[in-house]
């Protein structure tokens, strides 16, 4: 019998020596088929409380990367647990495996164990940690980049309103003033990169793979896709959607009057949609936090009442922490706590419009986490990352309805459809983005000698940006143009890690098609796919949600017409 495990709370300085009882009584337990649930029950409850540990010291980290006491206790869990337990956690799954035995409800993920088995090397476990390390030391210089503006000193996500101001002069000067801030780190970001390939390099040998794509994919266990199919779909979208970008950019600059569309003219300075014409002031859909979260969860509840319960839970529980702030790590994400079966989601708002969509985006991830939670065992939730992003992505579409105040939400009937325009404008322009992004990748990691030269990664990114990227002239800015994959965080942090976004959109906007005819229905197979948890394969759980999992010009032709047509339909709204 596995002894009592106390909380995560309460147990989270503990190093390997804490953790190494539990794992031994595992292995030394008497294992067959009449003990088999009991011993699953257990190590599921393991899992569970050692998952939330780590989940609990790297959320504190980026919470305040500032904070010299959680930057301890999350490097001390990563170089005095982390690789015991990975160890350990080998040593379990192996010994499962070595049974013969498949209970009900395990078939897929006992296929990822196989594949996790067959790619364990005790050797990585060392390198893992100091390649976490070493990427942390990204999120360190990003996240204390500041500029003075208007008298204050403001972390670079809290300009991102200013690069939403119709004053196409105030964008300019904030846009060179972010820009150079943001270069001035170069150096800093490239000697990160150097310090990382190598790593990578070490790890993909060690487990016998010919190049570090070749190990993610193992890692990410990318069983119903290959290298080929990320290659087929980059194809795809430079068919099928650069030219509806190339489009909607012209519509924009003939809406601005500009010669041209510049950098500073888009409302994040670098890819989105352009920035509203003078006298037409960006979209501010709340003013405090408790509006936030009372709206939000007023939208949640229109689309299915459950969700919004679960939405509801959150706030009780103080399961998010949305608001930007000096030395908060960037980005925002929904990460879980399995021992408590909750999910927690961080994000850094500023007050725009963006902000209630990765709301909305997060949202869509955490009632991934409450649906799937039903499962009785933690082996059971290792969802592809590919179908995680159709739960977020899917509740963007399935919530723009109801953005208006009449339905619960933010805006009046013209500004509600002037929100939806523009998510559906930025669904547009993600993807060739994206492509920049896994198409720099793929190179990277097939030209990993080249890559350590940081002149040759700027060569490359510039190489995809032109290929996807139109209607917007970077001329004279070669250093701002080359330098866009320092300003990716997953290059850095999570490498191959989204192209699963661009998958996962097109997943999602399936969903939306299948709302616009049947909203019921629609969110019901939605919450019945979330439920799934890894039970099943990507091509299930996508069929499950009413979608095809797909890479081909077709599929997703039919996504960029549904998606243009409905620009249309609002313009005239």
């Amino acid at each position: 019998m596995l002894p009592s495990l106390p909380t995560a709370l309460d147990a989270l300085d503990w190093t390997w020596p804490e953790f190494e009882p539990y794992y031994a009584e595992l292995q030394a337990r008497p294992l067959d088929a009449a003990s088999l649930n009991d011993w699953l029950v257990d190590w599921s409850r393991l899992a569970s409380f050692i998952g939330e540990i780590s989940s609990r010291v790297s959320l504190a980290y980026d919470l305040d990367t500032t904070n010299a006491d959680s930057e301890k206790r999350y490097f001390g869990f990563l170089e005095k647990a982390a690789p015991q337990v990975q160890a350990a956690e080998n040593g379990l799954t192996k010994r499962l495996l070595a049974t013969g035995l498949e209970p009900d409800g395990l078939a897929v993920p006992l296929r990822n164990m196989r594949a996790e088995v067959a790619l364990f090397r005790e050797a990585n476990l060392q390198l893992f940690t100091e390649e976490r390390k070493v990427a942390t030391q990204y999120d360190k210089i990003v996240g204390g980049q500041t500029v003075e503006w208007e008298g204050q000193e403001r972390p670079l996500p809290q300009m991102r309103p200013v690069f939403a101001d119709p004053d196409r002069a105030v964008r300019e000067r904030a846009w060179w003033r972010v820009r150079e801030r943001q270069l001035a780190d170069r150096d800093a970001l490239n000697e990160i990169w150097r310090q990382l390939l190598p790593l990578r390099r070490r790890i993909a040998a060690n487990a016998d793979c010919a190049d570090y794509r070749a190990f993610v994919w193992k890692q990410y266990q990318r069983f119903d896709y290959t290298p080929a199919d990320c290659e087929s779909f980059q194809n795809a979208i430079e068919a099928v959607v650069v030219p509806a970008v190339s489009r909607l950019y012209e519509r924009h600059r003939r809406r601005l009057g500009l010669e041209v569309l510049r950098p500073c003219d888009l409302s994040n300075g670098e890819w989105l949609r352009p920035a509203p014409p003078p006298g037409r002031a960006a979209l501010q859909p709340y003013t405090n936090a408790d509006d936030l979260l009372t709206n939000t969860t007023a939208i949640f509840t229109r689309v299915d009442p459950q969700l919004g319960a679960h939405f509801d839970t959150m706030r009780h529980e103080q399961l998010l922490d949305l608001d930007n702030r000096k030395g908060k790590a960037p980005g925002g994400y929904c990460t879980y706590f399995p021992q408590m079966r909750r999910p927690f989601i961080f994000m850094n708002a500023v007050g725009q419009h963006t902000d209630i969509q990765t709301l909305l985006h997060e949202g869509g991830h955490a009632f991934h986490a409450f649906e799937s939670s039903r499962l009785p065992l933690v082996q059971q939730l290792n969802t592809p990352m590919e179908f995680n992003e159709v739960a977020s992505m899917g509740m963007e579409f399935l919530a723009g309805p109801y953005l208006a105040a009449s339905a619960g939400g933010y805006y009046s009937e013209a500004d509600a459809a002037r929100a939806r325009t523009e998510h559906l404008e930025d669904a547009l322009l993600f993807w060739p983005y994206m492509a920049v992004v896994d198409a720099f990748q793929h190179w990277v990691y097939t030209h990993p000698a080249e890559a350590l030269d940081t002149d040759a990664c700027d060569a490359a990114w510039r190489v995809q940006w032109l290929r996807f990227m139109p209607g917007v002239d970077w001329s004279g800015l070669e250093a701002e143009l080359v330098t866009g994959w320092h300003r990716k965080l997953h290059i850095f942090r999570a490498p191959f890690y989204y192209v699963e976004y661009g998958l996962a959109q097109l997943g999602a906007a399936q969903v939306w098609r299948n709302a616009r005819r049947n909203q019921a229905e629609a969110v019901v197979n939605y919450r019945r796919a979330l439920a799934l948890g890894g039970t099943a394969t990507l091509p299930q759980l996508f069929s499950a949600a009413g979608a095809r999992f797909a890479f081909d010009a077709e599929t997703l032709g039919q996504a960029v017409s549904l998606m243009e047509s409905t620009l249309a339909e609002l313009e005239g709204a």
